[in-house]
């Protein structure tokens, strides 16, 4: 089934969408994204999305034309333009086309793209049995711009998923040049260990995902203490009862083996668990069916 999109002010059939061939994102990776989560038809946590997303804007010094405003009319009509009730719901920011000539007086093309599609079959499979994940051979590094945020720069964590799929993982762990963990390569990670929830801290740096800060939020509602300042290493990770990803398409996802290394019984365990249905009742909190 194709869906249609937002690009640049219209709705359109995705196959009749198109950017031109000197847009800074097709050839320089300049660009920036929110992945968000559709429940009900409704956004989960748009607000937040976007502030993220705008605050990255800011920092990595993309040229847009984008506004909260804007972007939250381009998201409700791309809701409005499909038949999609549970759904993946991407926001695509790059500066457009590059101009021929810095002196042109031609105004600036920016681009905006807003997208939909259904969440994957295999999410609610991995929900139930766990996934399995490898330690990546690449290193998250402090001072490269891209890492914390989310950007068109996504080759090494695409070659980094596919050096896990080949080894029959779902996912891969990246750790930081100094060895701390760091993130999953599109989603945040969360151990539990001595009766405690640990996640890195967002200056490691890792991506300040809206999923994350939820389940944070949450944590401690459950009789849990959550604890996100302490740097952590391969041997907490190792020492884990339970491990967790969180991201918007996936939610809260367990994992139950570590290469050859088993976490827990190699089931969800019962924190992680009690996250998961804590999560999904939020989702159904904000985001009502109607």
């Amino acid at each position: 089934m194709e869906t249609n999109v937002y690009l640049n002010g219209q709705v359109l059939p995705q196959s009749q969408a198109t950017i031109s061939i000197d847009d800074a994102g097709f050839l320089h990776g300049a660009s920036t994204f929110t992945t968000m989560r559709v429940h009900n038809r409704q956004v989960f946590r748009l607000e937040q999305h976007l502030h993220r997303l705008m605050e990255t804007v800011g920092i990595l010094g993309i040229r847009t034309d984008a506004t909260p405003e804007s972007l939250t009319q381009a998201a409700l009509a791309t809701i409005a333009a499909n038949s999609l009730g549970e759904a993946r719901m991407r926001i695509t920011l790059t500066p457009g086309s590059i101009q021929a000539s810095p002196d042109s007086d031609a105004p600036p093309v920016f681009t905006t793209l807003v997208t939909m599609e259904p969440l994957a079959d295999y999410f609610t499979q991995w929900a139930k049995a766990g996934i399995m994940v490898v330690v990546s051979s690449y290193r998250q590094a402090g001072g490269d711009p891209t890492f914390g945020y989310k950007t068109g720069c996504y080759l090494p964590r695409i070659l980094a998923r596919q050096e896990a799929a080949a080894k029959g993982a779902q996912e891969a762990l990246w750790f930081t040049a100094d060895n701390h963990l760091a993130e999953a390569c599109f989603r945040n990670v969360f151990l539990v260990l001595g009766g405690k929830v640990y996640t890195p801290p967002l200056e490691t740096p890792v991506l300040p995902g809206v999923v994350r800060a939820a389940v944070i939020e949450l944590i401690p509602q459950l009789g849990l203490v959550v604890e996100d300042q302490t740097p952590l290493d391969v041997h907490h990770m190792l020492e884990a009862g339970e491990i967790f990803l969180t991201g918007s398409g996936l939610g809260v996802c367990p994992v139950v083996r570590v290469e050859r290394h088993a976490v827990g019984d190699e089931k969800p365990g019962p924190v992680t668990q009690k996250v998961m249905a804590a999560y999904e009742q939020l989702l159904d909190k904000e985001c009502p069916a109607k």
